[in-house]
């Protein structure tokens, strides 16, 4: 009696035609499925990112570790006017101004220029890049006579037209948080004005803004950053009058930066 049986052959193995496109961007691009809804594997991983954008929002700012990574460096810390985060998020005027009792501490001088670590709406990313920003653009100008470093919670850009008017700064450096979002939550942006006072427009300063380990890193940031200090010094003015054309600096994650004895980043 003759088997009939058919011979299976091996399945041709299936090639994944979006994978090397999922090598160069952190998109959720070409999901695969399962049926007519995503893998299970896919939308546990959604829910991940959803919770890390809310964690990143939501948790406060850790000042006393950043004072640590500081070292013997000085450091001042302020608040706006936005009492907690639930109206932070509500009143975003109110994270604009500084809260009266903070001009206090804020000491007066000739400086060039003011560095504000904001909180904004990612507490991870200042926590993580703002201290090696603030460290490798310092080594980049030896000549500047830098106020002490203002660690700012519930803070808005703005708040850093506040800080500096009260300081008498020449320029203020506002490093914060971004807003978080599906494929990033620890982005970090840069807002630098010349000449700040309260009520500054948002044209009269430049943006550096990606500031991650899976993007801007913060040897490149900090080369971009004083290439426009130095700029905004010498045309005396930021915004839309000064034009980013610092030369592209290409560094890998790797890359160390140089910050105080016995402290991490």
């Amino acid at each position: 009696m003759t088997d009939h049986t058919p011979t299976r052959t091996p399945a041709a193995s299936h090639h994944d035609v979006w994978q090397e496109l999922r090598h160069l961007t952190r998109a959720r691009i070409g999901l695969p499925r399962a049926g007519n809804a995503l893998r299970t594997s896919d939308v546990l991983d959604f829910q991940a990112a959803h919770a890390k954008a809310r964690d990143a929002v939501h948790t406060p700012l850790d000042v006393n570790a950043m004072q640590a990574t500081l070292g013997p460096l000085p450091s001042l810390v302020v608040h706006s006017q936005a009492a907690d985060r639930a109206t932070y998020l509500r009143r975003p005027d109110l994270g604009r101004r500084l809260a009266p009792e903070c001009t206090q501490t804020l000491q007066q001088g000739p400086w060039d220029v003011v560095f504000v670590a904001a909180d904004g709406l990612s507490s991870f990313a200042t926590q993580q890049s703002a201290i090696p920003l603030f460290m490798a653009t310092q080594q980049l100008l030896p000549d500047w006579h830098i106020a002490p470093l203002v660690i700012a919670t519930q803070a808005r850009v703005a708040l850093g037209d506040d800080i500096a008017t009260c300081l008498k700064a020449n320029m203020v450096v506002v490093m914060i948080g971004e807003r978080p979002g599906l494929s990033v939550a620890d982005s970090l942006g840069v807002y630098l004005t010349y000449a700040p006072y309260v009520g500054c427009p948002d044209s009269a300063r430049n943006c550096i803004s990606n500031i991650h380990p899976h993007g801007l890193v913060v040897p490149a940031a900090a080369s971009k950053l004083a290439w426009l200090m130095q700029q905004a010094r010498t045309l005396k003015l930021t915004g839309i009058g000064l034009k980013d054309a610092a030369p592209d600096m290409a560094l890998s994650p790797s890359t160390q930066i140089s910050l105080p004895k016995d402290h991490d980043a």
